[in-house]
């Protein structure tokens, strides 16, 4: 029992975050992740199983929930060992983070699960494999989640923007790599989520880092929340310029007093950006000026004369029941709010613009007309 107590050394490295070996680190856990770490990695699996949630239940139409089961620390060449079933993986870089390389993987079957919903389908109905079409669609719809995910971590990140390339896909053999171009003992961070789909069942889903990269995103979170981001504020804001004049000191003594530096806020990571360095000015537009030779014309009308618009004769109206509308068959007669030889209706763009007697000409129907509607009545016309 004695063995199992902490020496004085112990206790002191605990106390100051340190990490003193053995599992009961305090200052790291698996794969040398700090707890600072761990917290914001935390909240980008949510993110990615948010927005699975999202594109799926939108293609869907249906209740859909991703949950996330474990985030661990693997060898690359175990974590491919996960899925049982032909893995079909989704590449990227992401453009903004140096590049850094982005897995997804999901199983053959939820591969062309999420390519019949793609395509309209309900999921249900799927072929025994998956050829190019269903593969081309399914590598959009994680392309999708991967869009969602990069919103959500450019909100991390301040707005830093995020951008998917090098995008690619594959069903994959059972010695695949995630990241071929590394070794394949290279530690790996994967998120591990659980996607279901009411009435089709539940659907696996890994996201996979390298570790490395992950920490460094990691790292770049925790400086923004820290503050560390910060720009620094002008001299000229700090220290006043030479042959400024003395500040007026203050009621309370001579102390002077000197202005707060303004700073915008950022909604979740604290004030990250100096309002002081920013040079702010009233634009200044040249006047517009039309010039002479220009073939425009006098008249305003001239510069929309060549937009077509639709021309529709209204010979009456009526309103009906649905009972009435379902009981009409060949034959049936519709009694129109207009008498006998009363003038019909001209509509431009569904505005009535004019009214005219209807005559045939030749083997067509015409209008001919007869008045021109106001203007008052054109603006108030339905």
């Amino acid at each position: 029992m004695i063995d199992e107590l902490l020496s004085q050394d112990e206790i002191n490295a605990l106390l100051s975050g340190a990490d003193f070996g053995g599992d009961g680190g305090a200052g790291k856990s698996e794969g040398g992740i700090s707890p600072d770490q761990q917290s914001i990695l935390d909240d980008l699996a949510g993110i990615f199983s948010t927005s699975a949630s999202s594109v799926y239940g939108m293609l869907a139409g249906k209740e859909v929930s991703a949950l996330v089961r474990e985030m661990t620390v693997l060898p690359q060449k175990e974590a491919a060992s996960r899925p049982e079933e032909t893995p079909f993986a989704f590449r990227v870089t992401c453009g903004g983070l140096n590049d850094a390389p982005l897995v997804l993987v999901i199983t053959e079957r939820g591969a062309l699960t999420l390519a019949d919903l793609m395509m309209g389908g309900e999921g249900k109905d799927l072929p025994e494999e998956a050829g190019e079409l269903y593969l081309n669609a399914a590598q959009e719809g994680l392309s999708q989640v991967v869009g969602a995910a990069f919103t959500g971590m450019s909100g991390m990140l301040g707005g830093k923007r995020l951008i998917p390339e090098n995008i690619s896909s594959a069903l994959e053999s059972q010695d695949w790599l995630p990241f071929p171009t590394r070794s394949p003992e290279d530690e790996a961070w994967t998120i591990s989520a659980a996607i279901s789909i009411e009435g089709l069942g539940d659907f696996p889903l890994w996201v996979i880092l390298p570790l490395d990269v992950a920490k460094a995103l990691a790292d770049d979170v925790r400086e923004l929340v820290s503050g560390k981001g910060k720009k620094e504020a002008p001299a000229a804001a700090r220290a006043p310029a030479a042959g400024a004049k003395p500040q007026q000191p203050s009621s309370r003594g001579n102390v002077p007093v000197e202005a707060p530096v303004q700073e915008t806020e950022h909604p979740s990571f604290g004030n990250v950006y100096d309002q002081s360095s920013v040079d702010v000015r009233p634009a200044e537009f040249v006047p517009l000026v039309q010039k002479a030779g220009t073939g425009y014309g006098n008249s305003r009308i001239d510069l929309v004369a060549d937009i077509p618009v639709r021309v529709t004769v209204e010979l009456g109206r009526t309103r009906k029941n649905i009972s009435d509308i379902l009981n009409m068959t060949p034959g049936s007669v519709i009694e129109l709010d207009k008498m006998a030889g009363e003038p019909v209706d001209i509509l431009v763009n569904g505005k009535a613009v004019a009214k005219g007697e209807v005559v045939v000409i030749d083997e067509n129907f015409g209008v001919r007309i007869t008045e021109i509607v106001s203007s008052a009545g054109r603006v108030h016309s339905l």
